[in-house]
């Protein structure tokens, strides 16, 4: 998934992105309300972990922007308020769901994965096709009962090309979702990555390249 990490402690964002990042998640780093609406304003995300107590835009704000814009993304309010009252004024705004500091990683992973659940198409827990299984949960793929050991871009473009069910996913997309805001689209990145994942599966090839569209699984 895509999620943009709001926090204005450059530290406590950092660590976020990191542990978002080893559960094959793109992530992007705002440290202030206005910086989160901007990227907000260009960028398709899944999910936004949205810290409260902001700088130049207060959090509560930018989510009351967020909705009113339309915008598709799911919100994970993070605040040092544990009062029942905040939490249900986060709610009330806008937030899809709320977390106190401190916190575990382990749990705000966990919601933002049932978050993202939540702003896509429902899927089965285990994705298969072609002989291909991935589990998002264990990050495990196997091809015809042979284990698939993948990178975590790898394991993400894979997972895109299965949630597609056989329809085309363009290289813009799977920039759009495997990669931050710091990739560059004219690097081959996608091109690689699929070559990589092609590699690895092995035969017969199920990855196929539609010219001029992108690429499937049929």
């Amino acid at each position: 998934m895509r999620v943009l990490v709001v926090e204005d402690e450059p530290v406590l964002a950092d660590a976020i992105a990191e542990w978002l990042r080893e559960e094959t998640h793109a992530v992007d780093i705002a440290l202030d309300g206005a910086a989160a609406l901007e990227r907000a304003a260009v960028n398709d995300y899944d999910v936004i972990v949205l810290d409260r107590d902001l700088p130049v835009v207060h959090g509560d704000e930018v989510c009351r922007r967020l909705v009113d814009s339309g915008a598709a993304a799911r919100v994970l309010m993070l605040t040092a308020a544990a009062e029942v009252a905040d939490r249900v004024r986060g709610l009330g705004i806008g937030a899809d769901d709320y977390l106190t500091k401190p916190f575990a990683f382990a749990e705000l992973s966990a919601r933002i994965q049932a978050l993202g659940r939540r702003c896509r198409p429902a899927v089965p827990p285990v994705l298969r096709r072609a002989g291909i299984s991935l589990d998002p949960a264990r990050r495990e793929v196997f091809r015809d009962g042979r284990y698939v050991p993948l990178s975590r871009k790898e394991f993400a473009v894979l997972s895109e090309l299965l949630r597609a069910e056989g329809a085309v996913v363009s290289a813009e997309m799977l920039l759009e979702k495997a990669w931050d805001e710091h990739a560059d689209p004219f690097t081959g990145a996608v091109r690689l990555a699929i070559l990589k994942l092609r590699r690895k599966l092995g035969g017969p090839p199920v990855v196929e390249t539609i010219t001029g569209a992108g690429y499937r699984i049929p």
